[in-house]
C-alpha cells in the first residue's frame, strides 16, 4: 500500500481499506474548528483585561469567527465537491493555521478580530469537507457509525475547548489558546495527505455562483443582525442587515427554484426528513450553545472557578455525548429518526428548563444535571439527524449537504448565544436596577449593569474606597450574584419554551416510517440525474 493516499475513492469498487484511520483525521480536523469557538469562552476574561475590550469588542472577538464560518460553508462545500474534497480540507487547515498564528502573536483588538475572521474562513472550508469526505469514503452500511463518531466529536469539542484553554491559561497568556490549534492542524494536514483518499463529484455541472453569492449575503447579514441588534441596539446597521438578509433570502429562493443546477435545491426543505432534521440541528445548538454561554459565566464569575476548573466541570457534558452516541447506534436503526431525534429534543429541552432553578446560592451541582441532559441529547440525536440530511443528497452534492448541515449547526449556535445572551443581559440589568437603585454613582452603575464581570469589578472598587468599605462591597456583590442568577433562570425559561415549541414542530415534521426517508433519498438522486442531463444538454 502506498505511503500517500493517491487513488480517488470514486474509482474503487471496494471500500477504502484505511477508512477508519481517515475518519480519525476528519474528526481531528473537526475537533479543532469547533474548539476554536468554545475555547474562547474561558479565555474571554483574560483577553478583556489585557486588551481593554469593551462589551462590543469582546462580542466581535468571539463572533468574528462565526460570521464567515456560517456564511461561507454552503459555497465552499460546493467548491470542494467540484474540484477536490481532500484539497479543500488541506487548504482550509492551512488557512486556519495562518489565522491561529496571527491571533496568537498580535496584541491589538482589530487584528485579533481579523485573525478570528481568517480562522472562520478556514473553518468554513474544513467543516463541510470533513462530512462530505466521510460520506464519500464509507459504504452505506458503515456510514451511520462513522457519522456517530463525527457527531460525538462535535460534542466533545464543546467541553474540550474550555478544558484545553483553561490548562494553558494557568501558565500562559491568552494568545496560547490560538497557538494550541497549530500543531493539531499541522497533524491534520499530514494525516489528510497520508490517509484520506482524493475525492470529488463526478459529472458535476457548473457551480451556481449567483446562488452562492446570495447565500453568503443572506446568512452573513442574518448572523450580523442577530449578533449586533440584540446586544447593542437596533440602529441603522443591524436593521439594514436584517432587511438585506430578508431580501437576500427571498432572492435566493427565487433564483434556486428556477436554476437548472442550483447551489441548494430549496425544494428539499419540503421533504419531511430533510426539513425536520435541519430544524432539529439548528435548535439543538441554539439551546446548547446559549446555555453553555451563560452557565460558564456563572461558574467563573459567581462561583469563582478559574479557566481550567471551569473546563474540568464541563467534562460531564462530553461524557454524556459519548453515552448518547453509543445508545443511538443501537436504538436509531430500530426506532427510526422521528422517535430518536424527537426524544433527544425532549431531553435537551428538559436540560435547559432545569436551569430555571438557578439562584444566587446555587453550586456546581445544580448545573450538573442540565449539562448531562444536554450532552446526552446531542449524542443521541445529532447523528441520526445529520445522517438523514446527508442521505438526502446525491453523491455529487455531498459538500453542499455538509455545508447545509453545518450552516444549521453554526447558525443555531450563533442565534442561541446572541438571542439568549441578549435576554440574559436585559434581565440582569433590570434586576440589578431594582436591587441597587440609586445607591451607586451613575457611571459606576452603568458599568455594573453592563455585565456580571463589570458588576464584580465595581464591587471590588467599592471595597477599596474608604467611603464604601467591605460591608457595602459585599451588599453590591450579593446583588450582582442574585441578579445574574435571576437572569439565568429567566433566560432559561424563555429558551426552554422556544426549545419546546421547536420540539413539537420537529416531531410533527419528521416522518414516522423509515421508507419515507428512503423515498426521499431516491427522489434526491433522481432530481440530481435530471439536473445533470439538463446541464449536459
Amino acid at each position: 500500500m502506498p505511503l500517500f493516499a493517491k487513488t480517488p475513492v470514486e474509482t474503487t469498487t471496494e471500500p477504502y481499506p484505511r477508512r477508519w484511520w481517515a475518519l480519525l483525521v476528519l474528526c481531528l480536523s473537526l475537533l479543532i474548528v469547533v474548539m476554536a469557538n468554545t475555547s474562547l469562552i474561558v479565555a474571554a476574561p483574560d483577553m478583556t483585561r489585557d486588551l481593554g475590550l469593551s462589551s462590543s469588542d469582546l462580542q466581535w472577538v468571539i463572533d468574528g469567527y462565526t460570521v464567515p464560518y456560517a456564511a461561507l460553508m454552503l459555497v465552499l462545500g460546493a467548491t470542494g465537491d467540484k474540484y477536490s474534497r481532500r484539497g479543500a480540507l488541506v487548504l482550509g487547515l492551512l488557512i486556519f493555521i495562518g489565522g491561529s498564528v496571527m491571533g496568537g502573536l498580535v496584541d491589538e483588538t482589530n487584528l485579533v478580530i481579523a485573525a478570528r475572521a481568517i480562522m472562520g474562513v478556514g473553518a468554513a472550508v474544513v467543516m463541510p469537507a470533513t462530512l462530505s469526505l466521510l460520506v464519500a469514503i464509507f459504504p452505506r452500511a458503515e456510514r451511520a457509525k462513522a457519522i456517530t463518531a463525527w457527531s460525538a466529536t462535535s460534542g466533545l469539542a464543546i467541553a474540550a475547548g474550555p478544558l484545553a484553554a483553561g490548562w494553558l491559561l494557568r501558565d500562559h497568556a491568552w494568545g496560547s489558546t490560538f497557538l494550541m490549534n497549530v500543531p493539531v492542524a499541522v497533524l491534520g494536514v499530514v494525516g489528510a495527505l497520508l490517509l484520506v483518499p482524493p475525492s470529488k463529484a463526478e459529472g458535476m455541472g457548473r457551480i451556481d455562483y449567483v446562488g452562492g453569492l446570495l447565500s453568503i449575503v443572506s446568512v452573513g447579514s442574518l448572523v450580523y443582525a442577530t449578533i449586533e441588534g440584540p446586544h447593542f441596539g437596533w440602529g441603522v446597521g443591524p436593521i439594514t442587515a436584517a432587511v438585506v438578509a430578508g431580501v437576500g433570502l427571498l432572492a435566493f429562493v427565487a433564483w434556486e427554484s428556477r436554476h437548472p443546477n442550483p447551489m441548494l435545491d430549496v425544494r428539499r426543505f419540503a421533504e419531511r426528513p430533510f426539513g425536520g432534521s435541519m430544524l432539529a440541528v439548528l435548535f439543538f445548538f441554539f439551546g446548547t450553545f446559549g446555555s453553555i454561554y451563560y452557565s460558564t459565566q456563572f461558574l467563573q464569575f459567581v462561583l469563582g472557578y478559574d479557566a481550567l476548573e471551569t473546563g474540568v466541570r464541563l467534562l460531564p457534558l462530553a461524557g454524556a455525548v459519548f453515552v448518547g452516541a453509543a445508545v443511538t447506534g443501537r436504538i436509531a436503526p430500530k426506532l427510526g429518526v422521528k422517535l430518536v431525534v424527537g426524544g433527544g429534543m425532549v431531553i435537551g429541552t428538559a436540560g435547559v428548563l432545569l436551569l430555571t432553578r438557578i439562584e444566587s446560592g446555587s453550586t456546581y451541582t445544580d448545573f450538573l444535571a442540565p449539562l448531562l441532559l444536554l450532552g446526552f441529547a446531542i449524542g443521541l440525536s445529532l447523528s441520526p439527524a445529520t445522517d438523514t440530511i446527508m442521505g438526502s443528497f446525491p453523491e455529487d452534492e455531498l459538500g453542499v449537504g455538509g455545508g447545509a448541515n453545518d450552516t444549521a449547526l453554526e447558525l443555531g449556535g450563533a442565534l442561541g448565544i446572541a438571542i439568549l445572551g441578549s435576554l440574559l443581559a436585559t434581565s440582569y440589568k433590570d434586576k440589578l436596577t431594582d436591587l441597587i437603585g440609586g445607591r451607586l454613582p451613575a457611571e459606576a452603575m452603568d458599568t455594573a449593569k453592563d455585565s456580571v464581570g463589570g458588576g464584580i469589578a465595581v464591587a471590588e472598587q467599592v471595597g477599596k474606597n474608604p467611603q464604601g468599605g467591605a460591608e457595602q462591597a459585599q451588599v453590591l456583590l450579593g446583588a450582582v450574584h442574585e441578579s445574574f442568577a435571576h437572569a439565568i433562570a429567566h433566560t432559561s425559561l424563555i429558551g426552554g419554551i422556544i426549545m419546546a415549541v421547536a420540539t413539537v414542530i420537529v416531531i410533527a415534521v419528521l416522518p414516522g416510517r423509515k421508507r419515507d426517508t428512503t423515498r426521499g433519498q431516491e427522489e434526491a438522486a433522481e432530481t440530481s440525474e435530471e439536473r445533470t442531463e439538463t446541464v449536459g444538454a
